[in-house]
């Protein structure tokens, strides 16, 4: 019996968040699209996640408001961060930041983000998503985002051929949708 989504008999904000968030696959799905990645089968086809699933997870972001369905074509959506949405950023880049440091290993992850629009210059943010030159919490839409070394095959995970990974191997900026 699979479990249930909710946490009725705990009074706590991080219990309401995650009836949204933490079911699998979700937090996966917000990276992505915070990559730019935008419809279905773009997402499907990136996480290798169940149709069934991957619908599921997009109907509950969708009801709870941090996603939001458009039409980009005659009987076809895509899926766009809402300001709630948004506000998850410093969640996530935070999770993948400690990913980055207790389960990826020595040298930490192979992405990183910089400050784009940066006054100061830019460069790469700091712990909890800051921008060392600058001082400043960026907003997702002014990073950057990059693999360190893109044709690096160290053997520790899978090397992913889908139209997604080939995109994120080259710099680009967060929310641009991908081609």
């Amino acid at each position: 019996m699979p479990l249930g989504r909710d946490y009725d008999r705990q009074d706590c904000a991080l219990a309401r968040a995650l009836e949204v968030l933490g079911e699998r696959w979700t937090l996966l799905v917000l990276r992505d699209c915070f990559f730019g990645v935008r419809r279905f089968a773009d997402l499907r086809a990136h996480l290798d996640v169940p149709r069934a699933v991957l619908s599921d997870r997009l109907a509950t972001l969708v009801e709870a408001g941090v996603l939001e369905r458009r039409p980009y074509a005659p009987g076809r959506d895509e899926y766009v961060l809402t300001e709630a949405g948004l506000d998850l950023w410093p969640a996530l880049f935070t999770l993948a930041r400690w990913g980055d440091r207790h389960r990826v290993g020595p040298g930490g992850g192979r992405r990183r983000f910089r400050h784009a629009d940066c006054p100061a210059g830019g460069a790469d943010l700091a712990e909890g998503g800051m921008c060392p030159a600058c001082g400043t919490l960026p907003a997702p839409g002014s990073l950057e985002t990059r693999s360190l070394d893109p044709d690096a095959d160290d053997g520790t995970r899978p090397e992913r051929d889908d139209a997604v990974s080939r995109a994120l191997r080259r710099p680009h900026r967060l929310l641009t949708p991908l081609p």
